[in-house]
């Protein structure tokens, strides 16, 4: 009967729908379809008409009038402490830097220190303003910021585009959008016997804080330090790599001119270029209390020497040996697989700290995957106009070389490139073909070696179970980024995922953890601590732990109880006191607390 009943109430239902006059209402549909879009375009922009970014310019940095190129690019000049740049493209003399002195650096971290004085009592909607007008100055030149980084480091406008404007947008827009929520004191649980007591925990600024960045991607590099740092409420000293040196005065300005903006001290944000011998210096400085290092494992040995010597806190990212595990069932998707891996390691040249260096195939894709890698390798032409740009220098040409020769000696076919190339219009440019290796095993050096460059790596996998895969992806000293590509539905996928020995897993996609502001960084070789995401916002704050009254207002405070006070009267009163205090707070059972509250009784 009740199924009965069902079935009549549903025909009446569809009844009385099929009688409704939807037609008298249509004209409701258009706005209200406006209004929910135009919702969620205001919720996703984070517009706020009294937090309009403003405007501000800043000059862009010219090549010279005269076009010289280097007989031997190099940044170091013959009898001269000035720092040499260039276009690693073209081998274009762009200028001369003056490096930094210890005194020059002295002097930023004290101007850094007074303008942080009155930044730190600014609020966070104070600070968004800032950040929010950063990000329009950005979107708004972001030709010219790519342009720029183009010419000092040799990548392409595309790698610059998504290497350098989105990542940097993201973030600013991740810390406008979620940053106050991060650092916003938060309440914690009290126990028992501190009833009476709420604590709390607040995120402060430290001070002064300090980043060590690498090359490849001057502007993000520079910028995302800033970011995190100023919306903390920290002054920031960022050190750039002489490799890149000459548009980091551009980037600089761009961040400094959101705080002129606004009527804030742009002193607040410093940048310097030195020397290695200098370096130490502010690695060492009293007057900095974080260090963010990216770079390699050899120097990040120095810095946190240095770091040492004041105790300094340093996050180290130092590259990788990322792999990205296909799986047998990733097969059907193999086509969109392979678009991935190939804009993974070939991105920048290859210069990318979490770029694929390692490609571990399960014996069921292999061949397969390794035909459809070759003619797409083979295809790319060399060139900032064309799809791989340039290195920022010939520097590891011959370490690269000796790897891939290594690897072919042992066995591993080389199926393209493998060589230094002379540009034919750019011959001082710094060019290194696109390079494919297959059949490599984790004997070869080429298979352990972060080779940050662009060289595909393929390894075949002895079977197709997760354990023989994990033994393959984990064999490398490093721990810093992985992907796994596979159905969703195969149970081997989830079995790598949580067996991938990294700071970050990409399900079937490349490194997009970075691109979400999750926190990044790695293990084992590839450093320590973490940056982005909540845990590298707080990571710039000085954690503070506080514990008030929560019932002040009734007189409900601690107070030692007499068989505790000094002078101690009794020590085996005061034992079978402090035992019961003991008991009542952590005992398992009722009946427990019970006589522990008797002994308290007893002995108070």
């Amino acid at each position: 009967m009740a199924v009965e009943d069902l079935v009549a109430w549903v025909d009446e239902f569809s009844d009385l729908i099929q009688d409704f006059p939807i037609k008298d209402f249509v004209f409701l549909l258009a706005p209200i379809i406006f209004a929910v879009v135009g919702g969620l375009i205001l919720y996703h922009t984070h517009t706020d008409y009294w937090e309009k970014p403003k405007r501000y310019a800043v000059p862009i940095p010219k090549k010279p009038d005269e076009c010289k190129i280097l007989e031997h690019p190099t940044i170091k000049v013959p009898s001269s402490t000035a720092i040499q740049c260039y276009m690693p493209a073209t081998g274009q003399f762009l200028g001369l830097v003056n490096p930094s002195t210890p005194a020059g650096i002295d002097r930023a971290i004290a101007q850094a220190h007074a303008a942080q004085d009155k930044w730190a009592k600014t609020t966070f909607s104070e600070r968004r303003k800032v950040l929010r007008t950063m990000l329009q100055h950005i979107l708004d030149n972001q030709e010219q910021i790519c342009e720029v980084s183009s010419l000092d480091s040799g990548k392409t406008m595309i790698d610059a585009q998504l290497g350098e404007i989105m990542v940097t947008a993201e973030k600013l827009q991740w810390t406008i959008r979620h940053g106050e929520k991060a650092l916003r004191p938060s309440r914690r649980p009290t126990n028992l016997l501190m009833s009476y007591k709420r604590n709390t925990v607040r995120y402060e600024p430290l001070g002064v804080v300090a980043a060590l960045v690498s090359w490849n991607y001057p502007f993000h590099n520079l910028m995302g330090p800033i970011i995190s740092s100023i919306f903390a409420g920290n002054g920031v000293i960022v050190k750039v790599s002489e490799q890149t040196c000459w548009s980091a005065a551009y980037y600089t300005m761009i961040a400094r001119g959101a705080l002129v903006a606004h009527g804030h001290d742009p002193q607040l944000i410093q940048s310097v270029v030195c020397w290695p011998q200098t370096a130490s210096h502010l690695t060492s400085h009293p007057g900095i209390s974080h260090l963010t290092f990216i770079g390699s494992r050899p120097v990040c040995h120095q810095v946190a020497a240095s770091a040492a010597k004041s105790l300094t806190p340093v996050v180290a990212e130092l590259g990788g040996k990322d792999a990205a595990v296909i799986l047998d069932s990733a097969e059907r998707d193999l086509g969109r697989i392979v678009d991935i891996l190939m804009r993974g390691t070939f991105q920048a040249s290859g210069q990318n700290c979490i770029g694929i260096e390692r490609i571990i195939a399960a014996p069921g894709v292999y061949d397969k995957l390794v035909a459809m890698l070759e003619p797409r390798v083979k295809a790319l032409r060399l060139g900032l106009d064309e799809d791989v740009g340039a290195m920022v220098s010939d520097a590891s040409f011959a370490r690269l070389e000796a790897l891939v020769d290594d690897a072919v000696a042992r066995g591993a076919r080389l199926l393209a490139g493998g060589k230094r190339h002379i540009h034919p219009d750019h011959p001082r440019g710094f060019y290194f073909t696109p390079t494919l290796l297959v059949d490599v095993t984790p004997a070869m050096a080429v298979a352990n070696e972060e080779c940050f460059g662009p060289i595909m790596t393929v390894l075949r996998a002895p079977s197709s179970s997760a354990s023989d895969i994990l033994a393959l992806a984990n064999a490398p000293d490093f721990g810093l980024g992985s992907s796994v590509y596979g159905r969703d539905s195969d149970a081997a996928l989830q079995e790598v995922v949580r067996g991938l020995r990294a700071g970050g897993v990409a399900v079937n996609d490349f490194a997009v953890y970075y691109a979400v502001q999750l926190p990044f960084g790695g293990v084992g070789g590839s450093g320590y601590g973490r940056f982005a995401g909540e845990e590298g916002l707080r990571g710039l704050c000085n954690t503070k732990s506080v514990c008030e009254d929560r019932l002040a207002w009734l007189g409900i405070r601690t107070a030692i109880p007499p068989p505790v006070r000094y002078p101690v009267a009794s020590q085996q009163r005061g034992w079978r006191f402090t035992s019961g205090v003991v008991g009542l707070g952590y005992a398992l059972t009722v009946r427990e607390k019970l006589g522990a509250l008797v002994d308290i009784l007893r002995n108070v």
